[in-house]
């Protein structure tokens, strides 16, 4: 089993003129005890399952950016993209981008969008969610055809590109992994069967939940012939790891029950990882102990 973190709150004692600092402190910390990737959400708000809607958030691709030039390991992503937040030519070029500058080390995450508040606070469309979903389906497609030795016209019935040219390539071979989020069985899982290298769920919800929608993400791909085990399983989950809380035990327990459902990549966010140990307990205790699983 892989551990991911994720990042998904800037707001640190010292406020912004320590932000950059702080992040760098976490992230080379995380590189350095084994996190096989780090994750920035992609929202422009701070969401409310975390914070306060106008608590300090960082815009997703700068600060990967940022990040890739600090480590050295880590994969790299959006938890994830909202499809209406960039037309799909220019975000394929964007994480071309990072992994070319990160030596391979980029994920497409990608997701039909949800926060309304935050698209149209910013002056960004925020259609339905029957046409999101078809923008989705698009641009998945756009992003398969920019990776490929396909530099042709692109005629969808939202998105039209006159030349698909990408250049150069990506390091990452075939090319970064695409990563879908979302639980919907009837879309975004049919769409996780058909394009997605990677597929993103809540571990909140149980595993009984989980094993449900891990079901049905293999009847849809047996529907289309895609091999389901081609499909990394990754979970997203929160820990907080100190005195008075979880315990380095209970962690691995929790990933041994989620691999035993066939998730093999982890990914936790922490409330108090700007106070470091906790990264450092999970390379230390965590990661080689779940390694195997």
């Amino acid at each position: 089993m892989r551990i991911g973190l994720q990042i998904p709150n800037f707001t640190w004692e010292g406020g912004a003129e320590q932000l950059a600092a702080r992040l760098k402190q976490i992230v080379q910390t995380a590189d350095d005890a084994g996190f096989y990737s780090i994750w920035v959400m992609d929202h422009f708000f701070q969401i409310g399952v975390v914070g306060p809607v106008e608590s300090d958030m960082l815009e997703g691709y700068s600060t990967l950016s940022y990040i890739a030039g600090l480590t050295r390991q880590a994969k790299l992503g959006t938890m994830v993209t909202g499809v209406v937040y960039r037309y799909p030519g220019l975000l394929v070029k964007t994480v071309t981008t990072l992994d070319v500058l990160s030596g391979g080390r980029a994920y497409l995450g990608i997701g039909a969008a949800w926060n309304e508040r935050e698209s149209l606070g910013l002056g960004v469309p925020f259609p339905p969610v029957a046409e999101r979903f078809k923008r989705l389906d698009e641009a998945l497609q756009i992003a398969q055809q920019m990776w490929s030795d396909h530099n042709g016209p692109f005629q969808g019935q939202y998105y039209q590109l006159a030349e698909t040219l990408c250049v150069p390539q990506p390091l990452s071979k075939p090319h970064p992994p695409i990563l879908i989020g979302g639980m919907g069985e009837k879309k975004t899982l049919r769409l996780v069967a058909q394009y997605a290298d990677a597929t993103n769920l809540f571990a909140r919800v149980g595993a009984d939940i989980l094993r449900g929608k891990l079901d049905i993400l293999k009847g849809h791909c047996d529907a289309v012939g895609r091999d389901y085990d081609e499909i990394e399983k990754t979970a997203l989950n929160t820990t907080h790891l100190a005195p008075g809380h979880a315990t380095a035990a209970e962690v691995i327990a929790e990933c041994r029950a989620l691999a035993d459902l066939g998730i093999k990549h982890v990914i936790f966010n922490m409330p108090n990882v700007q106070n470091i140990t906790p990264l450092e307990t999970f390379g230390r205790e965590v990661i080689p102990a779940v390694a195997a699983f």
